[in-house]
């Protein structure tokens, strides 16, 4: 196998490795054996061009290329031209791809399910990643620079995972890299043939400057230098990067949430962490509006989603399946006949600037006529949009039930079925004890659930003594509700995760629901759900009534009537005619709660909770675009003070590197060290003097640069070797260049002043010999069109000779 060879498979294998620091992001994790197979054929397709062989740059395309038509193949060969070729049909469905699985970022907690937008995502950063590894490595032969994209790899997948990746994942992203230097350095020492070091050499034997003082080979300990650097800026990257919160809330790009325990708030309630943020947001934006022929709308709260799993940690939604949304849905589970019920019609709109993807409705909706790509959930009767389908600007229309249990009907409700009891009383073992205890202690003397679960509302709400604070910092980890608890303090995604737990260690099914409180009533009849409007709740399992709405904020909300002694009648009035709720007053602009008491309304107490995903998420985040364009920016505008330090240390490794086998090479060799030096003078401020013969110019550096004898001796031995060069009949090759010339620039940068040191090194003053090349580039470009248009004009002009009559053969008779 060639070197270059052994360089492209080593570049791949460096990719695949540092990509399995994404593997726990995700499950099932198929998407890698796919990444894997694209990623052979992409690097196969340099390996061949690179054989042709082709211009690097083209080499480069044509992969890109070859990459562009592998995922058109795989992720949109429907609407391909002839299934292979991208069209704009193509790009449309990347797009939409793209946007869909930046949704199921920030809607799923890790791990996430593999949709097909998140498996674009993973294969084509893989895809990039590797082109842009293999491009470095082994078509531009730079291996050290390939490193910076295996450790953006890797920093993303650690950044969002928030743990570091783990330390598998670090070692094997680790060891890829450093495969991929030793593979470059061994390619490169292979063009030498044996290599020797400290002993006396062979006659004739050319080092190059390949040896040093003790020993070690210069490729081997830069690449040691560079290794641990890379390793160590590995290390410490990821704890710079924000952890994905996951969930409902941040994926949105609205608000945002303060991060996971890094802001404040207990982890438990990470879906929802940006909730506190949209709290405390100064202007309550409308975000929804709608209209209802109920004849009350103070229990008319716009459910969104509901989270059912919980971990100790996160509380999130079980991934299922969705399909198609039926013209009819069914009787929520759980509902007996003999449980007074009405439907309802509400007409709802969602503002341009409010986009996520799950549909606010009432619960439970039992028709939903909507346009677009929405697909239904059929456990948390939630809608969701497919493939980047929003809210944005959405109008929809819902049938919904309002459901009127009485207090005997709750009470004397039958054990839950066996398998809902499973799922939704689980509890993990990191959940503190004192939650359990608490719940017990609160519930003492009760008959039943209902009973139950009507005394851990009303503790929360008004007896426990707790407090309702948007500014709460409860901490974060497992033992987050026991704080909590003892605190007594926090906003409605703490309440109702606290009594959701609560519920479930009693034996009590009991999940939380996402979405907005009722909002206010406007003068046109409309209702109008602001920001602060959104809300979380817990619903708890009764069987003949199905998921049953609690609340245990206290101040924010209604408490449901079924939960209280006097239960009036919210029927609905004409289905057919959507009209102005009667429970609270018009008014012209959005305010609180229509539910709110008045003196609560004046004390700015009933501003109800709103997370980020209600907060018009989608639409006033930046678009991902604009994100781009920045971040592009940023580096460019980061960058460009870089790039003379980085093209003068470019310069010199080529300048110090093995350029030839042969004899023959000892002059440009040398002429190269001798480069060296004096452009290391220029940068410390001794500027070159092209009318000063070698001898006469070393000692000029060494005086004014005040070298001590060591880099002295050296910059005198370079300058005879370029005598010998320039003058010697049979110019013999000099040992030790590249030591010399190192020693020479150690010795300039000790007796260099600290201003001068770090000028020479990001300031370079003999990066002015780019602006010369382009320019003499350029000089030549004009001269050489001008005589090509100087040769086609003469032609032109050229006149035509006549032809001449051909003479007949002579034949031998």
């Amino acid at each position: 196998m060639s070197g270059r060879a052994r360089l492209a498979l080593c570049a791949t294998a460096a990719t695949l490795m540092a990509s399995g620091a994404l593997l726990p992001l995700v499950d099932p994790a198929t998407w890698f054996v796919q990444a894997a197979i694209l990623l052979a054929l992409q690097s196969g397709v340099g390996a061949l061009t690179r054989r042709v062989p082709l211009a690097r740059p083209v080499t480069v395309a044509v992969q890109a290329l070859v990459t562009l038509l592998l995922l058109t193949l795989v992720f949109a060969r429907e609407q391909a031209i002839g299934g292979v070729l991208p069209g704009p049909d193509v790009f449309r469905e990347f797009g939409l791809l793209l946007q869909a699985g930046g949704n199921d970022v920030g809607q799923y907690a890790i791990p996430a399910p593999l949709s097909d937008g998140i498996r674009l995502m993973l294969v084509g950063g893989v895809l990039v990643i590797g082109l842009a590894v293999d491009a470095l490595a082994v078509t531009f032969r730079t291996a050290a620079p390939a490193g910076l994209p295996l450790l953006a790899l890797y920093s993303v997948a650690a950044g969002l995972s928030g743990n570091g990746a783990g330390w598998l994942w670090f070692l094997l992203a680790a060891a890829g890299y450093l495969l991929l230097l030793l593979a470059e350095g061994r390619d490169r020492l292979s063009q030498w043939g044996r290599v020797f070091g400290g002993a006396a050499r062979a006659p004739g034997r050319i080092s190059g400057g390949l040896e040093t003082d003790s020993g070690a080979i210069a490729p081997v300990r830069t690449g040691r230098r560079i290794g641990a650097v890379a390793l160590g800026i590995a290390l410490v990257v990821p704890l710079a990067l924000p952890a994905l919160d996951g969930g409902l809330l941040d994926g949105s790009g609205g608000a945002g949430g303060s991060g996971s325990g890094g802001g404040g708030t207990i982890s438990a309630v990470n879906p929802l962490v940006a909730l506190q943020d949209s709290l405390n947001e100064p202007d309550d934006r409308e975000v929804i509006s709608y209209k209802t022929n109920a004849k009350q709308t103070d229990n008319l709260y716009l459910r969104i989603v509901s989270l059912d799993q919980f971990d100790g940690t996160t509380w999130k939604t079980t991934v299922r399946s969705i399909e198609d949304v039926p013209p009819r849905l069914e009787d929520p589970p759980g509902l007996y006949p003999d449980v007074r019920r009405s439907e309802i019609q509400t007409n709802i709109s969602a503002a341009d600037k409010y986009a996520q993807n799950w549909l606010p409705m009432p619960y439970p909706a039992s028709e939903v006529k909507i346009s677009g790509r929405w697909r239904y959930e059929p456990v948390g009767r939630a809608l969701v949009g497919d493939r980047g389908q929003t809210t944005s600007g959405a109008q929809y229309e819902v049938k919904s039930l309002i459901v009127e249990p009485t207090a005997e009907q709750l009470a004397n409700a039958a054990e839950p079925p066996k398998q809902i009891a499973q799922e939704f009383t689980k509890v993990p073992d990191a959940l503190p004890s004192v939650v359990a205890s608490e719940a017990r202690r609160i519930t003492k003397g009760t008959a039943n659930d209902y009973e139950k679960a009507v005394k851990l509302q009303d503790w929360f709400a008004s007896e426990g003594g707790f407090t309702y604070n948007t500014q709460v910092r409860a901490g974060s980890g497992p033992a987050a509700i026991a704080r909590f608890l003892e605190q007594k303090e926090g906003f409605c995604v703490h309440f109702s995760f606290a009594m959701a737990s609560m519920a479930r260690t009693l034996g009590i099914p009991a999940r939380v629901a996402v979405g907005f409180t009722p909002g206010a009533a406007q003068g046109d009849g409309s209702m109008s759900v602001g920001l602060r409007d959104a809300h979380a709740w817990p619903e708890l399992y009764f069987e003949g009534v199905g998921w049953t709405r609690f609340e245990p904020t206290p101040n924010r909300g209604t408490v449901p009537d079924y939960t209280r002694p006097d239960t009036p009648s919210d029927g609905a009035s004409d289905p057919a005619a959507p009209e102005a709720s009667a429970s609270a007053a018009p008014s012209d602009e959005p305010s609180a709660s229509a539910s709110c008491p008045t003196d609560q309304q004046k004390q700015g107490g009933c501003a109800s909770t709103a997370p980020a995903i209600a907060g018009g998420s989608g639409g006033d985040g930046p678009p991902i675009g604009m994100i781009v364009a920045v971040a592009l920016g940023a580096l460019v505008v980061l960058g460009l003070p870089l790039l003379p330090m980085l093209w003068r240390k470019r310069i010199r490794a080529v300048r110090l590197g093995s350029t030839g086998r042969t004899e023959a090479d000892a002059a440009s060799r040398t002429l190269a060290a001798w480069l060296e030096v004096t452009d290391t003078a220029w940068d410390h401020g001794i500027a070159p003097d092209e009318s000063q013969t070698p001898r006469k110019a070393a000692a000029r550096i060494v005086r004014v640069g005040q070298l001590t004898a060591a880099p002295a001796e050296s910059v005198h031995r370079l300058a005879a070797a370029v005598e010998q060069v320039l003058y010697a009949p049979r110019p013999q090759p000099t040992a030790g260049l590249a030591d010399d010339v190192r020693r020479v620039s150690d010795g300039l940068r000790a007796t260099a002043s600290r201003p001068a040191r770090l000028r020479a090194t990001l300031a370079p003053r003999s990066a002015a010999r780019v602006v010369w090349a382009v320019s003499d580039r350029w000089t030549a470009v004009k001269a050489g069109w001008s005589e090509r248009v100087a040769r086609r004009w003469a032609a032109l002009r050229r006149p035509s000779q006549p032809s001449q009559p051909s003479q007949p053969s002579q034949q031998e008779g």
